[in-house]
């Protein structure tokens, strides 16, 4: 009868070794979860033997060249993310495979062979290494913290300890899958009245620079001297303006070089983003985000979303509550949200409760204090956090779709406005021409009379 070498987990999550005389994989996976185990690595022994001596049959006799191995360059700020989008798909499929009962290292090589993601790739190889030179899966994980996140691997921990890696998995999976959704949402939302805008910005740009411009030559030899109307001078006067400030002509327009507008916004940008990588500028522009007016209380009700479904996920997976409560404000992605769980971390470390420090906050609204208040008095309070997530996520959506219906005809009326005024600035000059033409015409007729 064959020999199986396995590496498995207690229900404390200490780690075992050893083997087992069954016929089949299967068989030896099922053995171990009748003794308690929960297995992360299950091979038959002779398979292990024969890997060993073809290593050492492969290494280059004395003279032999090695054969050469592939490149593999790696140039930067081109490499090295994984989109949330991926990492959601892998780590349903991971949950299907170790729910199915697959092992957690033969999950990793099969999801390993089917990713195209090279960087995901690579990093699944390293992590399946990893288990097998005897690290635990979270251990593992904890390697890449740029693609998985502390919220991941203490998810992960926590499964590996409770011995129920395979529902904390599941968990996690829907929680990507639903904080993919609000996000998609979002961003679908806003894609068209941004691209709209930009297109408007652009077409307006082209008129104030390149078109009206021409038009005051055409209407001075029109007009032989006449002064124009005062709204085409004002028009005019503008384009002349952004015209002259925002672009350098030198001989004629090929070549065209940015002016001391273009340099300016160019400043203020790299300005900006300087200030938000200070704490107290990332401050003073997340608390601008939750008052804004129309976005304010849609990016408010997604941070409350993100910040009651992580931790109603955390603590109902096992993670303790001052732990969950530490990676909820590190990945809260608001630095207002962020201090204000920092104060409840403070305050239930102390041995008081979630929800005086939640109410002193002014961050979250009184229905979300008064359910989470309830959820800590009656025990369920995973429950009530993921109540309250799912209740703000229906909120946002119907805010987005709102504010979509509010922000197609206030574009529609600001676009017809400003395209409607240069049209009529450069139709007045020619109403007076007509007008001045229709008056001599009558003059001339009254002397023939």
């Amino acid at each position: 009868m064959p020999k199986f070498s396995y590496i498995a987990m207690d229900s404390r999550g200490k780690e075992t070794k050893g083997t087992l005389d069954v016929s089949n994989q299967n068989e030896a996976i099922a053995r171990l979860r009748e003794m308690g185990f929960f297995p992360t690595k299950v091979v038959e022994a002779e398979k292990v033997k024969e890997k060993g001596d073809k290593k050492k049959k492969s290494a280059p006799a004395p003279g032999e060249k090695k054969a050469k191995k592939p490149l593999n360059i790696k140039i930067p700020f081109l490499g090295g993310k994984v989109k949330t989008k991926t990492m959601t798909a892998f780590t349903r499929q991971l949950a299907t495979l170790v729910d199915a009962g697959l092992p957690l290292l033969r999950g990793m090589r099969v999801l390993e062979k089917q990713e195209r993601h090279p960087t995901l790739k690579e990093v699944l190889g390293e992590i399946g290494t990893s288990i097998e030179g005897g690290s635990t899966f979270s251990e593992a994980l904890a390697q890449h913290p740029k693609i998985f996140n502390r919220l991941y691997v203490n998810m992960v921990k926590a499964g590996e300890l409770g011995g129920v890696l395979e529902v904390v998995l599941n968990r996690l999976a829907e929680f990507m899958e639903k904080a993919q959704k609000i996000k998609g949402k979002v961003v679908a939302a806003m894609f068209y009245p941004v691209a709209v805008m930009v297109v408007a910005i652009t077409i307006l740009g082209v008129l104030m620079v390149f078109v009206v411009p021409r038009f005051e030559a055409i209407f001075t030899d029109m007009l032989e001297g006449r002064p124009l109307p005062g709204f085409t001078r004002f028009v005019l006067k503008l384009a002349n303006l952004i015209k002259d400030k925002s672009f350098v002509v030198v001989d004629g327009f090929p070549y065209v070089y940015p002016g001391p507008v273009i340099w300016a916004t160019v400043a203020f940008v790299i300005v900006l983003k300087l200030l938000l990588k200070t704490k107290k500028g990332r401050w003073y522009f997340d608390k601008f985000k939750l008052n804004m007016p129309v976005l304010g209380p849609v990016i408010s009700k997604v941070a409350i979303s993100r910040f009651t479904r992580t931790l109603g996920t955390l603590v109902s997976s096992g993670v303790p509550i001052l732990q969950a409560l530490t990676i909820v404000r590190e990945t809260s992605g608001n630095v207002v949200v962020g201090d204000a769980v920092g104060k409840i971390h403070e305050s239930v470390k102390e041995g008081e409760t979630i929800t005086a420090p939640l109410d002193s906050a002014n961050v979250f609204p009184p229905m979300v204090v008064s359910m989470v208040d309830v959820g800590e008095q009656t025990g369920a309070l995973p429950e009530m956090l993921m109540k309250i997530a799912d209740t703000y996520e229906d909120e946002v959506d119907n805010a987005v779709s709102a504010m979509t219906s509010l922000l197609e005809p206030i574009m529609i009326v600001f676009l017809a406005v400003i395209v409607g005024s240069i049209v009529i600035a450069l139709f007045l000059p020619l109403i007076d021409l007509i007008n001045t033409l229709g008056g001599e015409g009558e003059g001339e007729g009254d002397v023939a009379e």
